[in-house]
């Protein structure tokens, strides 16, 4: 049975009238962990795109590409999408149980964030309530600022895009340092770890992305250095 399966036997298991959080909190041992982590980034997906006041269809097409929702699947991603939506528990709270499923695991809370920022950016405006939406987020992964900074740049055209900080280094630190710095953050997150976690596809795509951001910062670091 696919995860999508299972979700939709979880979502089917809700009392009348209970919210989408109590289901969450019920998925705590570990074949079940990887549908609660799938609920808490729908439920966060949904509460993102409503950041602006509006739902968007390309929003929606959007959410779909980064979560990675197969043909067939479609009704109960949706279920879950809608259901969050109507949730009266705000964002915080699903960040919040996200950041404690993935404890540890920097790199994985900075890929949710991306995955947020690519539906942010879908219908091609960053809303200020879409900043501030993701900002808290941020927040509540511990995520430092610096680096929200540095990811919000690779997605916003006004923003400026600092390699350094993608790589979590200064442009004073010597290549060699930069190259070690570089090759960690890339076996750290690189998905064939993540699956071996046991993480969710939806994970795996997001970190899969993050890959090629961190390689294009090493590219363009190496590329000033060696120029003459």
């Amino acid at each position: 049975m696919s995860i999508w399966s299972r979700l939709g036997d979880a979502i089917a298991s809700l009392a009348k009238g209970e919210a989408l959080l109590a289901l969450f909190d019920r998925l705590r041992t570990p074949p079940e962990r990887s549908i609660a982590f799938t609920i808490a980034v729908i439920a966060l997906g949904a509460k993102m795109a409503k950041a602006d006041g509006q739902v968007s269809r390309s929003e929606v097409a959007a959410f779909r590409a980064v979560f990675h929702i197969p043909k067939g699947e479609e009704q109960n991603a949706a279920r879950v999408f809608d259901l969050a939506r109507q949730d009266v528990a705000g964002f915080e709270a699903y960040a919040a149980r996200i950041a404690r499923l993935l404890s540890g695991k920097d790199s994985m809370l900075e890929e949710v964030i991306e995955g947020l920022f690519h539906i942010a950016m879908a219908d091609g405006i960053y809303h200020p309530k879409e900043d501030a939406f993701l900002q808290r987020v941020a927040e509540v992964f511990a995520i430092p600022m610096a680096r929200f900074k540095s990811i919000r740049a690779r997605f916003v055209p006004d923003a400026v895009q600092d390699p350094y900080a993608m790589l979590g280094v200064t442009p004073g630190t010597p290549l060699a340092d930069i190259r070690r710095a570089w090759v960690k953050l890339v076996k750290d997150g690189h998905p064939d770890r993540l699956i071996a976690r046991g993480l969710p596809p939806e994970a795996i795509q997001l970190a899969e992305r993050r890959i090629i951001a961190l390689n294009d910062a090493w590219a363009e670091i190496s590329g000033r250095r060696k120029a003459p």
